[in-house]
């Protein structure tokens, strides 16, 4: 698969399999999401008063409305990172090719999806993705993401959104950018940081976006998870600025497959953010925490929905810690192995398919569905260049 990619040569297998990848890694973050949901802000010893010395081993229902499956702002945000990637590509054959603005415009049309009533069809540059109804609600949306695309000023990583936001909701929506197979893993890492920039400005939040997006870039690209997570950890070291934090949680993650069997505690204990002497005790683990978490299931997984329970059933971010986890896994198996009893409930799945098939064919397909000389008026209406 590899090989075609670098060199440009689809073939069938290979469109195929990257198809399978593609909905793999963002089907498996939103089951990792809807999984984790009901545990957002519960303790380890919470989780298993509530539901049992294993925890939750499969999607709750939702307090509000009873239904299983039900995502967070953190696939909304990750749908419309696809919006904006594949609005970035249209948009270069009109000779614009800044893919940071594109991504935020797509940020910007979530904004509103979060205040206003339902599509405005005024929106001339909505497209398909911002006239889906259902995405008009409020799923907890992180503050920082609020705030950060509250208006059109566009951030950069001198001058970044929220400076002191370090939570992990910006790489909960960053897998998207792993899956430019064309591009060189530094540049994936680049715009990553910029685009997680644009609301959570702390370098350990912006970084661990990026270190997720380039180790997804390496699944997809055929590599196995550890050979991607050492690549990761090349190009941090050799970024100036304060990456530390985000190596070491990516070494801690790595070094803990090696401390005993997979459990709960185990988990917990990767988040030393809310363990270490000086922490209070609504102390909220960072990005970095989140990854690591994600990073470790990963590796010790025997299949996705075992991750995923490990992912999520621990006292740190188990909204973030599953979509960081569901992307990976999906990511290095493909779309068969996640879990069908999760899939078929899982909400929103229509349109993440579709989304999903519209990327890969735009990657594998871009020129012939629009160029400086022709275009499908179809896909301009879908994904218009504004």
């Amino acid at each position: 698969m590899g090989r075609g990619i670098v060199t440009g040569l689809w073939g069938r297998i290979e469109q195929q399999d990257f198809r399978s990848r593609i909905r793999g890694t963002l089907l498996g973050a939103a089951l990792g999401d809807a999984l984790g949901a009901p545990l957002a802000g519960l303790t380890l010893d919470a989780i298993r008063a509530a539901h049992g010395p294993d925890g939750l081993t499969a999607p709750a229902p939702a307090v509000t409305d009873g239904r299983r499956g039900r995502v967070t702002a953190a696939t909304q945000l990750t749908l419309f990172t696809v919006d904006g990637l594949i609005r970035a590509h249209v948009r270069r054959d009109t000779g614009a090719w800044h893919p940071p603005t594109d991504v935020h415009r797509a940020y910007r049309r979530w904004a509103a999806t979060q205040h206003d009533w339902g599509p405005d069809e005024r929106r001339k540059d909505n497209g398909w993705l911002a006239q889906e109804e259902w995405l008009y609600a409020r799923r907890d949306p992180d503050r920082a993401c609020l705030t950060g695309f509250g208006d059109d000023v566009l951030a950069t990583l001198d001058q970044p959104k929220n400076p002191a936001a370090r939570g992990a909701a910006a790489a909960a929506r960053s897998a998207p950018f792993g899956l430019l197979v064309g591009w060189e893993p530094a540049l994936v890492l680049q715009l990553t940081v910029e685009c997680a920039a644009q609301s959570h400005g702390h370098p350990t939040a912006h970084l661990s976006a990026g270190a997720l997006a380039v180790i997804v870039h390496g699944l997809i690209r055929g590599d196995s998870l550890d050979a991607a997570v050492q690549r990761t950890l090349g190009l941090l070291g050799a970024r100036p600025g304060r990456h530390q934090p985000v190596t070491d949680a990516l070494q801690r993650a790595v070094s803990a497959v090696t401390r005993g069997a997979p459990g709960h505690e185990a988990v917990d204990a990767l988040s030393p953010g809310k363990t270490a002497p000086d922490a209070t005790p609504d102390a909220t683990p960072d990005a970095s925490d989140a990854l690591a978490v994600a990073v470790y299931c990963a590796l010790v997984a025997e299949d996705v929905a075992h991750g995923l329970r490990l992912a999520v059933n621990h006292g740190g971010d188990s909204v973030a810690a599953g979509a960081l986890c569901g992307a990976l896994l999906g990511a290095l198996h493909g779309e068969t192995a996640l879990p069908p009893a999760w899939l078929a409930e899982l909400e929103g799945r229509a349109t993440l398919l579709e989304l999903c098939d519209d990327f890969a064919l735009e990657m594998t397909q871009g020129p012939t569905l629009h160029s400086p000389s022709a275009a499908s008026p179809g896909w301009l209406a879908r994904y218009p260049r504004g």
